[in-house]
This record gives C-alpha cells, structure tokens and sequence, in this order.
C-alpha cells in the first residue's frame, strides 16, 4: 500500500530558471541544481506546461529528460522555455537516486512568477535568477 512507503524529503535538489536572449530570442533557461556534496544519478524531468491563456485552456507537449548523473554541487541545463509560456503553470517533477535511495519532487512555477522581481543570485551558476529547492 502506498502508506506503507517511505518518501524520503528532498532537500538541497531544485530547479531554476535563468533569462537568456539566446540568438536574439528571449528565453529561460531551466537548470537542475545539485547542492549536495555527493553526485546524483538517474535523474529523471518530466517537464509540462498547463493553465489558462486568453480564456481557453492550454497544455504543452510533456517532455522527458535523463541524465545519467549530475556531480556534487553543480548544474545540469534541462531546456529552454520560451517567455509566451511563463503564463501557465510549469511544472518539472525530478526523479533521481542519492546513493540507493529513490527521491523525487514537483517544481512549479507559477504563471507570471518568472518576472525580474522573483530573482535573486544563484549558487553554483553565479547568476540572476529563480530557484526552487
């Protein structure tokens, strides 16, 4: 039974968003963020975007990523997410193991919350941006 399962809480593992103007684009770029001292492994995004836009309901296309690993305090570019999407929900649910055990963990930005005023400076990346933990 699922209550029988223990779900280890996941802490030091999240996600960000940095602004780019890739190529003359604007974009965010989206980062997993590994600030723990050990390496983890089979990392698993499942990325999705959902909600409102002009009064009709909109979903993107789910995407999925692996990585084999991701080394002790570093970063790992997911995808980019072009700015006509930070009006929905976009949610990342990473899935990885930290030694043997299985950790996983929804992050959702929420509509119009990747603005200039959410930023603040990363670590690790030693950038401007948005981070979720």
């Amino acid at each position: 039974m699922k209550e029988d399962i223990a779900f280890p809480k996941v802490e030091q593992v999240g996600v960000c968003a940095v602004p780019d103007n890739a190529e003359g684009l604007e974009v965010w770029k989206i980062y997993v963020v590994n600030q723990l001292d050990e390496t983890i492994e089979k990392v698993f995004v499942n990325s999705r975007g959902y909600g409102m836009k002009a009064n009709e309901e909109v979903k993107t296309s789910e995407l999925r990523h692996f990585y084999e690993s991701i080394a002790a305090n570093s970063v790992c570019e997911v995808e980019m997410l072009p700015n006509d999407l930070t009006g929905l929900n976009n949610q990342y649910w990473v899935s990885y193991y930290a030694g043997n055990t299985l950790f996983d963990k929804k992050f959702i930005f929420v509509p119009d919350s990747l603005i200039e005023e959410n930023m603040i400076q990363l670590p690790i990346l030693n950038k401007k941006g948005i981070l979720i933990i």
